[in-house]
C-alpha cells in the first residue's frame, strides 16, 4: 500500500520536497544574514535553538524506527525493510505520510477534549526535558541549578497522558491498558529518582553541566564504576517506564489488545509513538550524562592533555566532544532494541516485584554504602 500511495503521489511529493528544500535553504541563509540581530533578540535567539534541538530530534526519532527494524531483522536473520527508497531508507517518511493520511475516529461517548490533548501530554515532556540536557559544557539551551530536578519533575508528568488516554477513550480495554502501564510507570520511578540521587550526591550538584564536569579525569572517573548497581538499575527501570520490551505488557496481553492506545488511529496514535522513541532517546542521554561522562573522552587519562586539546583532526576527533556524547547515546539505544529482539515477555506480577522488592532496596542498600564513602573521602569519586 505504502508503494501505491508513493507511485501514485510521486509528482507532488518531489515537488513538495523540493519547495521545502528551497524554504529551508531560504530561512539559512537569511538567518546567517541577520544572525547579530537574531542574537540580540533573546525571544527570537531561543526560538532557533529550540528548533536546532527539536528538528534532529524529531528526525531521529523516526529513523530510530528504521534502525530498530533494520537491526532486529539482522539478529532474526531477516532483511527487513527495503523497498522505499535506497536500501529502505525512505520508509520512516512513508510511515508518516500513511499516518498523516488516516482518518482520527474519535470513539462515541469519548471525552473529545481529553481525547486529544493525552498524546500531548505524552510527548511534550519528553521533548521539553532537552531545554536542560547539555551536549557539551556551552552548549545548552538553559542551564538552570536545578536541571537534574527539572528532568525528574518533567518526566513524572508523561504518565498522566497515558491515565487520560485511557479514561477518555470509553473503552474498558484502554481503560486497562492504561491502569497497568500507569502502575508500572510510577512503580519503576520511584527506583529512576533513588538512582538519581545516588548521581546527584557523587556529584555534589543538580546541575547536569557540573555533574558531568565532576566526571573529568578518565573513564574510570565516570560514575558508572562507584555506582554500578544504580546504573544498572537506571536504565532498566528506563526500559520498563517507556513500556519497552521485555516490560510491554500493557500492549502485548491478548486480554488488553494494544493497551492504552487501542482506540487511537492516524496522527493522533502517531504522537504516542514519537513519544515511546522520544523517550528511548531521553533515557540514552541522561544515562550518558550522568554515568558515562556525556561529552567527555574515553582516552582521558590515556593521552595527553595537550593531544586532546590541540585543534587539529585528531585531537577534535580524540578529545572532548559532542560525537562522544552521541556515540554513548547511541550504545544505550542498541541495547533497548537488542533487549527486545532477545527477552521474552516477563508476566505483570513478576515486573512489580522487580521493581518494588529488588530494585527499590538495591538502591536504598547503594546510596547508605555511597555515603559512607563519601564520609570517608574514598577517591577519586568521592574525595
Amino acid at each position: 500500500m505504502t508503494e501505491t500511495v508513493l507511485q501514485k503521489y510521486k509528482g507532488q511529493l518531489l515537488l513538495t520536497g523540493l519547495v521545502a528544500t528551497v524554504l529551508g535553504v531560504a530561512v539559512v541563509m537569511l538567518g546567517f544574514h541577520f544572525w547579530d540581530d537574531i542574537k540580540a533578540n533573546v525571544l527570537l535567539y531561543t526560538l532557533v535553538k529550540i528548533v536546532c534541538i527539536v528538528g534532529p530530534l524529531m528526525g531521529a526519532v523516526a529513523y530510530l524506527t528504521f534502525a530498530e527494524r533494520k537491526i532486529i531483522g539482522y539478529m532474526q536473520v531477516r532483511i527487513g525493510p527495503n523497498r522505499v527508497g535506497p536500501r529502505g531508507w525512505l520508509q520512516p517518511i512513508a510511515d508518516a505520510l500513511k499516518l498523516l493520511m488516516k482518518e482520527i475516529v474519535v470513539p462515541t461517548n469519548a471525552n473529545r477534549f481529553l481525547f486529544v490533548v493525552a498524546p500531548m501530554l505524552s510527548i511534550a515532556p519528553a521533548l521539553a526535558a532537552w531545554a536542560v540536557l547539555p551536549f557539551t559544557d556551552t552548549l545548552v539551551l538553559a542551564n538552570i541549578d536545578a536541571s537534574l530536578l527539572y528532568v525528574l519533575a518533567l518526566t513524572s508528568v508523561g504518565v498522566y497522558g497515558v491515565i487520560i488516554a485511557g479514561w477518555a477513550s470509553n473503552s474498558k480495554y484502554a481503560f486497562l491498558g492504561a491502569m497497568r502501564s500507569a502502575a508500572q510507570i510510577v512503580s519503576y520511578e520511584i527506583a529512576m529518582g533513588f538512582a538519581l540521587v545516588g548521581v546527584l550526591i557523587a556529584g555534589g550538584s543538580l546541575n547536569l553541566v557540573d555533574i558531568v564536569e565532576a566526571q573529568q579525569g578518565s573513564f574510570l572517573h565516570w560514575f558508572w564504576l562507584p555506582l554500578f548497581p544504580l546504573f544498572l538499575v537506571y536504565f532498566i527501570s528506563g526500559v520498563a517506564e517507556t513500556n519497552r520490551a521485555p516490560f510491554d505488557v500493557s500492549e502485548g496481553e491478548s486480554e488488553i489488545v494494544a493497551g492504552f492506545h487501542v482506540e487511537y488511529s492516524g496522527m493522533a496514535f502517531a504522537v504516542f509513538f514519537l513519544a515511546e522513541y522520544a523517550n528511548m532517546i531521553l533515557i540514552a542521554a541522561l544515562a550518558a550524562l550522568m554515568f558515562l561522562g556525556g561529552w567527555l573522552s574515553p582516552f582521558q587519562g590515556i593521552l595527553s592533555d595537550q593531544f586532546l586539546s590541540s585543534s587539529g583532526i585528531l585531537g577534535t576527533v580524540f578529545g572532548n566532544g559532542v560525537h562522544w556524547l552521541f556515540a554513548k547515546m547511541s550504545v544505550m539505544l542498541l541495547l533497548f532494541l537488542w533487549f527486545r529482539a532477545t527477552f521474552p515477555r516477563y508476566r505483570y506480577d513478576q515486573i512489580m516485584r522487580l521493581g518494588w522488592k529488588v530494585f527499590i532496596p538495591i538502591t536504598i542498600v547503594w546510596l547508605v554504602v555511597e555515603g559512607a564513602a563519601v564520609i570517608l573521602d574514598i577517591g577519586p569519586w568521592f574525595d
